[in-house]
């Protein structure tokens, strides 16, 4: 009997999906359009919240699962098509349980937006910037100061993509930004300076985080595993890595999978002004930076 209902409704699902595209294109209104629009950037946002996510095999699994219901129930497997609809059954329950960092992260960006922080959270543009410049100058400054004694260092600063699988393998800190505290945490021979510093809305949210790897080959073979992480992870998120060469004292930044080497103080400042001021372009940091130099020049 199970079995029969939930074939029903598999068959009242793709019914109610060939209605709506039939309609869409036989009767077109501005109500499916909108509709299959909404829809459309729904199925986006739930793909994009699972592929770079230790889930992205689960989720997997579960389109072969129904992919497997479906065959079996055209080839009238009874036996297979019996276990696997009594497995579908509980699809809801499991979803929740097997998804819930990915709905509670995803959940967590909504609240983030830029359109929630506008809504809900207010604040004067005096305030903001007094909230930003305490961040920046202490990261500038405990940066310089590793990049001079040579100490190397990797910090990763999350945008919109959230990095919460990231933030798993390491340690949680949730501290204010401060240079002491950020020298003493990559310090060599101390128990959190390997792995990554992961800072989320301006704070030391975790620290000994571990990485995925860039294998692009068209990385120099003179850069690290340190500079490749920073890479791999700007290659599947939005986030921006910070890096101080042990070797070398070179402070470099990874974004977009691309690396920009022999950073200074004031360039420093001008990207992390841009990821720390959500109203602000965070793309435009490189021309702002061109653009105060040609005013040095002139």
């Amino acid at each position: 009997m199970t079995e029969v209902a939930n074939m029903v409704q598999i068959r009242e699902i793709f019914a109610s999906i060939g209605t709506l595209f039939t309609n869409l294109f036989e009767h077109p209104d501005w109500r499916n359009l909108v509709d299959v629009a909404i829809l459309a950037v729904l199925i986006y946002n739930v793909i994009k919240l699972v592929i770079h996510t230790r889930s992205n095999s689960l989720f997997k699994g579960i389109a072969v699962v129904l992919i497997m219901a479906w065959i079996a129930s055209v080839l009238r497997f009874n036996a297979v098509s019996w276990l696997l609809n009594q497995i579908i059954s509980m699809g809801l329950l499991v979803l929740v349980i097997l998804f819930q960092p990915e709905f509670r992260r995803g959940l967590d960006q909504i609240g983030r937006s830029k359109f929630m922080r506008r809504m809900f959270g207010p604040i004067g543009r005096q305030e903001e910037a007094e909230q930003v410049e305490k961040p920046v100058t202490e990261i500038v400054r405990a940066m310089n100061d590793m990049a001079r004694k040579k100490i190397g260092a990797l910090i990763v600063v999350e945008r919109v993509t959230g990095l919460g699988d990231v933030i798993e393998t390491g340690t949680r800190v949730d501290a204010e930004i401060s240079a002491p505290l950020i020298e003493n945490i990559f310090e060599p021979n101390t128990p959190l300076h390997d792995g990554a510093m992961i800072i989320r809305n301006r704070r030391i949210n975790a620290a000994a985080c571990i990485l995925p790897l860039s294998s692009d080959p068209s990385i120099s073979k003179d850069l690290g595993t340190r500079h490749r992480a920073a890479i791999g992870i700007t290659e599947t998120t939005d986030a921006v890595s910070l890096i101080v060469s042990e070797e070398t004292g070179i402070i470099s930044m990874a974004r977009e999978g691309r690396l920009t080497r022999h950073l200074d103080a004031r360039s420093l400042n001008i990207l992390l002004t841009e990821l720390f001021t959500p109203e602000r372009n965070m793309y435009s940091w490189l021309s702002t930076l061109r653009r105060e130099e040609q005013q040095d020049e002139e």
